[in-house]
């Protein structure tokens, strides 16, 4: 809360409060105060500049999460297929994690928010996360192995290596989404608003590099190498550089930049601050005398505030995609559009490569030449994910050169239009090399998705406050960026639930997995259309 007048200290007050309380010492440190008050007689404090290489540092996190996550999407699908997942059900491991993302997240985000760790308040939930990943990739690219060493039977080896194959991969999903918040968090915390910026061009940066770095993994024909011959198999070689890289740079990230704690008793100072003025000299004594009823009263209502907080963070977020203007609403469907179609396609890109391009089968036997054709067209498809990655890099300057010509229109219509025809040739031409530079394209829709609709988002609540400010109302009347930003993000989830429920199906019906590549292309196609009509562009 920050107070409408500045504290004016009268000469017999000073003496009074001189008499009255005790003298600071001299080696006292009150910066840590100074930074956790939010509002008062002192302004916050805005943290010092950080460098170069500590931004760096803090980006490591988003390269290891982003690596581990182009190891997950590369390989996931071939290893549920190995252990004999029937066809139905394979997207349903991709609808678990994003129905606990949708409902939890809001939660997770308001209770770092206060965590009182004295490792400060993001960075307990980023180890939590952390380990998480590594034991559902330890899951998912080991579960195989372990029931073998342990069950005899075929039936009771399938039967657990599907569980916790599944359970590795809904464990992984559901902490790499969650990380990225307090990831997030823990910059904004950090960092004054010119490092921010820096910070998350850094941010991105890692994670298309992370990005490439994974696929190009996975990409590597471990088997032929001694780590293959010494591990067992491949899995066991990308499980090992997955999980060195990611600890390694987590280890990094944590040590990066200075977290300050969220203190249990900072209710007392900011309560002792927040007066609008001192007493008079003749009420001291009822001033002091009422010190403690104001504390307790004031405690009470934080800690009211706080359960309301937490308590109201979900529905805020549901109220909020029903109660948003038309325009907010058609931006939050285009971009639903726009990553239900990048979804279908990324999530199943490599076993499409290794069925349809390559013509291999994942349910043959390990040693047959069928299968060995399949795991081949698996690491040509992470070559393409490497691709993608790259473009995707690379396109982010592109989109900066072209804005000035185009606009956001025909950036946000020509990431959807370029993506839709490049899947559409794919899908009707299953060739290597023409599906290898048609992943490029990839790379223009993964840039505009993280890119467009933030900025107009940004466009949006600019117009909102320049009209405001003509129409005299104050900045507490108009819409908060945070719920925008968190309704739009959240179709990013729904997108999931609906790949996950719904390519199951096709694919059963279709008795192909090319259903996936053409129905990605359809999908886009159709939100060219809708962005080009629907959605409103500031002029």
């Amino acid at each position: 809360m920050t107070l409408p007048t500045i504290v004016e200290y009268s000469t017999h007050q000073t003496q009074v409060a001189s008499t009255s309380m005790p003298q600071p010492s001299k080696d006292m440190d009150y910066s840590h105060s100074l930074e956790q008050m939010n509002g008062g007689i002192f302004k916050p404090v805005e943290p010092p500049t950080r460098s170069t290489g500590r931004l760096i540092m803090h980006s490591m996190a988003m390269f290891g999460r982003e690596f581990c996550y182009a190891v997950e999407a590369a390989f996931v699908t071939p290893v549920l297929l190995s252990v004999g997942l029937p066809k139905s059900l394979y997207s349903l491991v991709w609808f678990i994690s994003p129905i606990l993302g949708f409902v939890l997240q809001p939660v997770v985000g308001s209770a770092s928010d206060y965590c009182r760790s004295r490792w400060g308040r993001r960075r307990p939930y980023i180890l939590f996360f952390g380990i998480l990943m590594v034991l559902g990739m330890t899951l998912y690219l080991n579960g195989d192995t372990a029931v073998t060493a342990i069950f005899k039977t075929a039936p009771e080896k399938k039967t657990w290596a599907i569980v916790i194959t599944m359970l590795g991969v809904v464990t992984f999903d559901f902490a790499a989404d969650f990380i990225d918040g307090p990831i997030k968090a823990y910059l904004f915390d950090v960092c004054s608003h010119e490092d921010k910026e820096r910070g998350l061009h850094y941010h991105a940066l890692f994670t298309g590099l992370g990005g490439a770095l994974g696929y190009l993994t996975g990409a590597i024909d471990w088997e032929s190498t001694f780590l293959g011959t010494l591990m067992g198999s491949e899995f066991q070689v990308i499980y090992f550089f997955a999980t060195l890289v990611f600890l390694v740079l987590l280890v990094i990230h944590m040590c990066s930049i200075p977290e300050v704690p969220l203190e249990d008793d900072k209710g007392e100072t900011q309560s002792l601050l927040k007066h609008d003025h001192l007493k008079a000299y003749g009420l001291v004594d009822k001033s002091q005398n009422g010190i403690l009823k104001t504390l307790e009263e004031q405690d009470t209502a934080e800690d009211t505030d706080i359960q309301v907080q937490k308590r109201m963070t979900l529905k805020s977020l549901v109220n909020a995609l029903f109660t948003m203007p038309a325009h907010y609403r058609y931006l939050c469907v285009s971009h639903l559009i726009g990553w239900t179609a990048f979804l279908s396609n990324m999530l199943f890109f490599t076993d499409f490569m290794g069925q349809i391009v390559y013509h291999g089968n994942p349910y043959a036997p390990h040693n047959s030449s069928a299968y060995l054709i399949y795991e081949r067209g698996v690491e040509i498809g992470c070559w393409g994910m490497c691709i993608n990655a790259i473009s995707s890099s690379l396109y982010s300057y592109v989109q900066k050169a072209l804005l000035p010509y185009i606009g956001l229109k025909g950036l946000y219509f020509v990431g959807y239009l370029l993506f839709g025809l490049g899947t559409g040739f794919i899908g009707l031409f299953p060739h290597v090399y023409s599906t290898l530079v048609l992943c490029s394209l990839f790379g223009v829709m993964s840039s505009t998705l993280y890119t467009v609709p933030f900025n107009l988002i940004a466009e949006y609540h600019r117009e909102e406050e320049y009209e405001a400010q003509l129409l005299g109302k104050k900045d507490k009347e108009s819409r908060g960026k945070g719920i925008d930003c968190a309704a739009l993000t959240s179709m990013v989830q729904l997108a999931q639930i609906i790949v996950g429920v719904g390519l199951g199906v096709l694919v059963s019906l279709a008795g192909s997995v090319v259903v996936v590549v053409i129905s990605a292309s359809t999908v886009s196609l159709l939100g060219c259309c809708f962005v080009a009509i629907f959605v409103r562009y500031v002029q």
